[in-house]
């Protein structure tokens, strides 16, 4: 595609991202436990609010991916990015999906979730692919711990959204693996700090609104 087409593609990706929850569906299908009806409704509340905290995480991850691969140096780092960010629209529609199963509502700070984060991949982007690369390491690092925390607190009686957050730990694993195929370096670790303190933000703020 030229530029003005991939610029079409994903504008339309922002707006099924954004404005149109559901819209985006899954490539591959999750099979998931049957529905236990054993949780309190406190239980069911903070699963819902993780589950919240993990679609608004993959709603910035649509745009961290997009603005990699739109502003990508060479054809096969955006190839590549466009492979990842093909899994991480699966994990968009899989969050989404448990969160209308919890009948509970998507983060209303997703629009802000979403610019910041293409800002940031775009400015990666920009400095180059090992600098992108790197970026993408270093950030998917900072995911799969997070969602590593995320099982710890799940309530045991939820066995759905417990599939889910394995799911996407494990395809947030690889994306680390292939960043690390692309040239990906240690990132600096003030670097890793602040986006340590912009993920604790974003996650208390989506638990929540």
């Amino acid at each position: 595609m030229n530029s003005p087409d991939r610029l079409i593609v994903h504008f339309d990706r922002f707006l099924r991202t954004v404005a149109a929850p559901g819209a985006v569906l899954p490539q591959r299908s999750l099979s998931l436990p049957a529905e236990l009806e054993t949780m309190s409704d406190a239980e069911r509340t903070h699963s819902a609010g993780l589950m919240r905290v993990n679609h608004a995480g993959e709603v910035a991850a649509q745009a961290l991916y997009d603005a990699q691969a739109m502003f990508a140096k060479t054809p096969e780092m955006r190839a590549q990015l466009e492979a990842a960010g093909r899994e991480e629209r699966d994990h968009l529609a899989w969050t989404q999906s448990r969160l209308d199963e919890l009948r509970a509502p998507t983060s209303m700070l997703n629009p802000l979730w979403y610019a910041g984060a293409f800002a940031l991949g775009a400015a990666c982007a920009v400095a180059g692919d090992k600098t992108s690369a790197s970026f993408l390491k270093a950030t998917e690092n900072q995911v799969e711990s997070h969602l590593t925390g995320h099982l710890a607190s799940l309530p045991a009686a939820d066995l759905r959204s417990r599939a889910v957050v394995e799911a996407m730990r494990a395809d947030e694993a690889a994306h680390a693996k292939t960043a690390e195929s692309m040239g990906a370096q240690e990132f600096p670790k003030f670097a890793q700090a602040l986006m340590g303190a912009a993920s604790k933000v974003m996650t208390t703020l989506a638990y929540k609104i």
